[in-house]
């Protein structure tokens, strides 16, 4: 089999990889919860990338099963994704994806900016995005890495935590031009978060400014999709874990329970 690509889950999200990867010609071999990674390994044991797709909730528990063979050759595509969630396995140099288009059920798929991707087949899942029109630029460091992972956080959290505190069905245009001070007090705290998350400290500003273009890329974004209390519950998590105040992030917490 000429370059095959491994794809674990079967998501919207690996609709859309599986759709460029075979518009580049590679096969495509899907991995769903039923089946034996050991045995798909023994049988493809040096795919050209094998594509985890599964949910951020899902995505420690696959990671443990990853096969051997399978381990150096990881992409990882995850919202809420750190360097941490593949080093804690031993993984060291995976192929990472910022997702920054949307695909739900029965949509094809929206782009708010274009997702920056670094690693070893980073130019492989560039061209399988631009194929469909997807926008993709590669990055050139694990630093650069790290800032874009931190962004898309920010972006998401800020987003999603802060619309628990507004009503149902706002979006991200209402949130910057009408509860600016919101989002940038939500912000704030996500981004102390994050830093002792990575064990570093980024610059606020581009980290914001970072916010700001996926907020403009689609003003009409809801913010409080079906993930946010869990989100905020981690957020949370994480900062206890560190004895951050995060007043914000608790008064919103506060009244949701």
């Amino acid at each position: 089999m000429d370059h095959p690509v491994i794809i674990i889950g079967t998501g919207e999200m690996a609709g859309v990889f599986a759709r460029g990867l075979l518009k580049l010609g590679h096969p495509v071999i899907p991995v769903t919860r039923r089946m034996d990674m050991d045995k798909v390994a023994a049988a493809v044991p040096q795919p050209l990338l094998v594509l985890v797709t599964v949910g951020e909730n899902d995505l420690q528990p696959v990671l443990a099963q990853i096969p051997a063979a399978w381990r150096d050759r990881l992409g990882l595509l995850q919202n809420e994704l750190l360097p941490r969630d593949w080093q804690r396995h031993g993984i060291t140099s995976p192929t990472v994806i910022a997702v920054w288009f949307e695909k739900k059920k029965g949509q094809d798929y929206r782009v708010l900016v274009p997702s920056p991707v670094y690693g070893p087949a980073a130019p492989i899942i560039g061209r399988a995005l631009e194929s469909l029109d997807i926008p993709a630029w590669e990055l050139n460091s694990e630093a650069e890495l790290t800032f874009e992972l931190v962004r898309k956080n920010v972006y998401i959290l800020t987003t999603n935590i802060a619309g628990l505190a507004l009503p149902t069905g706002t979006d991200v245009d209402a949130l910057w031009n009408r509860h600016q001070a919101l989002a940038r007090e939500v912000a704030g705290e996500i981004m102390d978060i994050q830093f002792k998350l990575i064990g570093a400290e980024l610059p606020h500003d581009p980290l914001l400014a970072g916010m700001v273009a996926g907020i403009e890329g689609d003003l009409q974004h809801k913010c409080m999709g079906r993930s946010a209390p869990a989100r905020l519950a981690r957020a949370l998590e994480h900062a206890d874990q560190f004895g951050l105040a995060v007043p914000r992030l608790r008064a919103i917490a506060s009244k949701e329970n």
